[in-house]
């Protein structure tokens, strides 16, 4: 099954749920839920052509500690130097 696939059945089925369904409200949740499905077909593609990894990260939402930390950088030398002096001067 292609990238997309997936994404266009459900976006079908939501289609039919939406033509099936007399309260207009509803309906209209059931439309824009299609096309919700539409534009992640679309952006499965996209990724699919670029080799984007999709796959969640391995992250507990509620520990706060093991979400990915930013790389570590190294401040260049004159900001360390003048941070240091500061300290100094404490």
């Amino acid at each position: 099954m292609a990238s997309g696939d997936r994404y266009r059945i459900l976006a079908a089925n939501c289609d039919a749920r939406a033509r099936a369904e007399g309260d207009p409200a509803i309906r209209h949740e059931w439309e824009i839920m299609a096309q919700s499905y539409r534009r992640l077909a679309e952006q499965a593609e996209r990724n699919a052509r670029w080799d984007v990894v999709t796959e969640p990260l391995p992250v507990n939402l509620h520990d706060p500690g093991s979400l990915p930390q930013p790389p570590q950088t190294q401040q260049p030398q004159a900001q360390q130097q003048a941070q240091g002096k500061l300290e100094k001067d404490e």
